[in-house]
């Protein structure tokens, strides 16, 4: 009952938080010129974003079956697809909870090995999983890094004081980290040092350590460069989604549109592939905002970025993050509900 409660007061909180993030960056948003502004979109390089955002689905799934195949080859790369496409749909309603699901899917189709336990059982699978997700932080944080070494004098003071700071120190998710992983450190050494003598915290320790061989996955699994190929496919395609969404600015009819927005159309259609690049880690950082599928986050960090580093009018730079998160979502939701149906009548 508590953990219910619990439950259901964080996704109160998230659903209060996407709100307000949702309501500070539509507040003043013409919406009669915001409907034009869709009808003068060029609406098959958005049909181009979203084919584009259907790879870096498929990549993740087969990525992730390398680090469970050491446990059980059995796994098809299909069934980690699946897995993650439920998962993502569940996080568009639950935030983070989208991770167990897929968990729980992959351990499913799981089969027993000889000892009678099932080869890839809950909690080495819960550890691939976070292994899948620590990588993917990595490497997209290296990512920025490098990208903003190269290119600090264009973006990088803009990205530290008006796309991090305000998705970190605001929301206190350093030091909520930091405190998380400070009383983690605590709890694991009193089930190291205890979990001898308490038959619950010998359980307790059991389940820890069936998530350390997940995450110990890494290293046993085979061909590590494909594991980074796939990775880059992903990221790659989450790029040329991005690309596409401008394209869908550039060389349209602006006859019907007032001079402000019809400029705001051609800022953003003239906008630099580097430009895109940046936009999409700018995306990215909006996840650290824990609120149902990115919504407000996303469209609140990309109208300012936009607004503030291209000179681009609020309601185009909604514009813009509307059809760049709403048609990802859409795919997410496409490829969701297939493989939900898929699972439930396969069962």
């Amino acid at each position: 009952m508590e953990k219910k409660r619990s439950n259901i007061i964080r996704t109160v909180l998230s659903l209060g938080v996407a709100a307000v993030l949702l309501w500070l960056s539509f507040r003043g948003v013409g919406w009669d010129d915001f409907a034009a502004g869709l009808r003068a979109c060029r609406w098959e390089f958005v049909a181009l974003s979203m084919l584009a955002a259907v790879v870096p689905f498929i990549a993740r799934g087969v990525r992730w079956r390398m680090l469970i195949e050491p446990f059980d080859p059995s796994i098809k790369a299909s069934d980690c697809v699946h897995a993650c496409n439920v998962g993502n749909l569940v996080n568009l309603v639950l935030p983070r909870v989208g991770g167990i699901v897929r968990t729980g899917i992959i351990s499913e189709h799981s089969v027993e090995g000889q000892d009678g336990r099932k080869k890839a059982p809950f909690d080495k699978v819960f550890g691939t999983m976070l292994i899948d997700r620590i990588w993917d932080g990595v490497f997209m944080g290296l990512m920025i890094v490098a990208f903003l070494a190269i290119l600090w004098n264009r973006y990088g003071e803009f990205f530290l004081s008006r796309v991090l700071g305000p998705a970190s120190s605001k929301l206190g998710l350093v030091w909520i980290l930091l405190g998380l992983v400070a009383v983690l450190a605590v709890f694991l050494w009193l089930l190291w040092r205890y979990h001898d003598s308490n038959a619950f915290l010998g359980k307790v320790w059991g389940f820890f350590r069936g998530i350390g061989d997940g995450l110990a996955s890494c290293l046993r699994m085979h061909h590590g460069w494909k594991f980074v190929a796939w990775t880059v496919v992903a990221w790659v395609f989450f790029w040329v989604a991005v690309q596409f969404i401008i394209l869908s600015f550039r060389g349209v009819d602006t006859s019907g549109l007032h001079p402000e927005m019809a400029a705001g159309f051609a800022a953003i259609g003239n906008l630099s592939l580097l430009d895109g690049l940046f936009i999409m880690m700018v995306g990215v950082v909006s996840s650290l905002v824990p609120v149902p599928g990115g919504f407000g986050a996303y469209h609140y960090l990309i109208m300012i970025t936009l607004q503030a580093m291209y000179g681009v009018p609020q309601d185009i730079g909604l514009l813009f993050a509307t059809l760049s998160h709403e048609s990802s979502t859409l795919v997410q939701l496409l490829l969701g509900g297939i493989s939900y149906l898929k699972e439930a009548f396969s069962r």
